[in-house]
């Protein structure tokens, strides 16, 4: 398992951290670059030109690559970051992931609300179970996993997971298999790390 919370995949890329030294799949780091003027920047995507930078999904990880000034070693150039980046960090990968869950919303893979997600897991429909990491500890327990679910995904706020369902706010939703639902556990795992906090596939409930 890497640190991400992803299982590694040999098929896929690796690439080096900065700050860890460890060798894993990117799609369990986070992907930076430098903009024209010098200026870090995520890029969760992996999408954006240029040469990448890559840092380990985990608070601690890019907190070391700041303090340490590793950014700048690595690119081997003098560059800016801002401070707010961890919290840029995690804000785009959000945004990443209520997007993917809304359009699984719009596809029909997706319901919110107590009691529709309750009739998912009692009929073994659900295969991720989401649940808002502000919301009522007790409220949340009455809600299992099935033995055959892939996932517990805890790492967004209630008006995070409201965002993908057109809401003020919402704490209870799941995902069915298949779709885009392995997307959104991985990248779930990212900003678990980053956030410190349970909800990637590493820490679905009853395994």
């Amino acid at each position: 398992m890497s640190r991400g919370g992803r299982p590694k995949d040999n098929d896929e890329p690796e690439r080096k951290c900065i700050a860890t030294g460890e060798v894993q799949p990117k799609g369990g780091l986070i992907r930076f670059v430098v903009g024209p003027s010098g200026q870090i920047a995520p890029d969760v995507a992996g999408k954006v030109p240029g040469r990448g930078i890559y840092v380990a999904a985990s608070k601690s990880a890019l907190e070391k690559a700041i303090k340490k000034g590793l950014f700048a070693r690595s690119a081997k150039q003098s560059v800016q970051l801002p401070d707010d980046l961890i919290l840029m960090v995690e804000t785009v990968l959000a945004r990443r992931i209520t997007d993917l869950i809304s359009l699984s919303r719009k596809s029909g893979e997706a319901v919110a609300g107590y009691e529709k997600v309750k009739s998912w897991l009692v009929t073994d429909q659900a295969q991720v179970l989401i649940q808002a990491s502000d919301g009522s500890d007790r409220g949340k327990s009455k809600l299992r996993l099935p033995g055959n679910a892939e996932s517990f995904v805890g790492c967004l706020t209630q008006n995070e997971l409201g965002l993908a369902f057109g809401r003020d706010s919402v704490i209870h939703a799941a995902l069915l298999a298949g779709g885009l639902t392995s997307r959104i556990v991985e990248e779930a795992a990212r900003l678990s790390g980053v956030r410190e906090i349970g909800g990637g596939r590493s820490t679905a409930r009853g395994k």
